[in-house]
């Protein structure tokens, strides 16, 4: 039986650009956040409304940690979609940023075994997707490794080593589900995926381009 061999060089995900309408206020809420080492933000007025498509999750290590993140992201201006709570996997929140990222925090665990450790332990870019499958299968043919799959349901790459932040894709009726906001969503998804490939768009209009070194962020 012949095999197929993917011929596409190895790719990864390198960075994380949010697409804001007031930069200045973005890196305010940002650095109050604690997250903004992990994305990078760039002005822009490009038409969005309703659901983008897409969600940054954070994981961290018990529930003190998720009302940390959660009380620090509401202080600095953030939008209450889901209050922190138990739920069958764990312990999580959702907000809502003021330029309109929709962020999770997430724990396993459901009882606190420590202190607010300030400390995230995996962040991950979830894209609401029409096909799992057949976006799973597009961005395998461009080298990016699969390491969970769940059916058509879910899948996880790899992380690259020049990033902190990891891929995953979800159906996009479903995330929204679990997030609480409506499907419906029109425009720019407002956030770019920067890799260690040449620019290309998904099959969801998720857009990748060749990443930058990471700029300073202004203090």
């Amino acid at each position: 039986m012949a095999t197929t061999t993917c011929t596409a060089a190895p790719t990864s995900l390198a960075s994380v650009t949010l697409e804001v309408a007031d930069l200045d206020a973005a890196h305010r809420f940002y650095g109050a956040f604690g997250v903004d080492a992990y994305v990078r933000l760039r002005a822009s007025a490009a038409h969005s409304t309703g659901f983008r498509g897409f969600t940054l999750g954070l994981t961290v290590s018990g529930p003190a940690t998720v009302d940390g993140f959660f009380g620090a992201a509401v202080d600095a201006g953030a939008t209450v979609l889901k209050p922190a709570a138990k739920s069958l996997w764990g312990y999580s929140g959702v907000v809502r940023a003021p330029d309109g990222t929709i962020w999770k925090i997430a724990t396993s665990a459901k009882k606190d075994t420590g202190p607010d450790t300030r400390r995230i332990d995996e962040v991950v870019l979830l894209l609401g997707v029409e096909g799992v499958k057949a976006t799973k299968q597009f961005y395998a043919e461009r080298g990016l490794t699969v390491a969970k799959s769940v059916g058509g349901k879910y899948v996880e790459f790899a992380a690259g080593q020049s990033s902190p932040v990891k891929l995953a894709l979800y159906k996009r009726r479903a995330l929204a589900k679990d997030l609480g906001v409506p499907v419906d969503g029109t425009g720019s998804h407002r956030v770019v995926i920067g890799g260690t490939a040449g620019a290309f768009t998904d099959p969801d209009g998720f857009a990748w381009e060749a990443a930058a070194p990471h700029a300073p962020t202004p203090s």
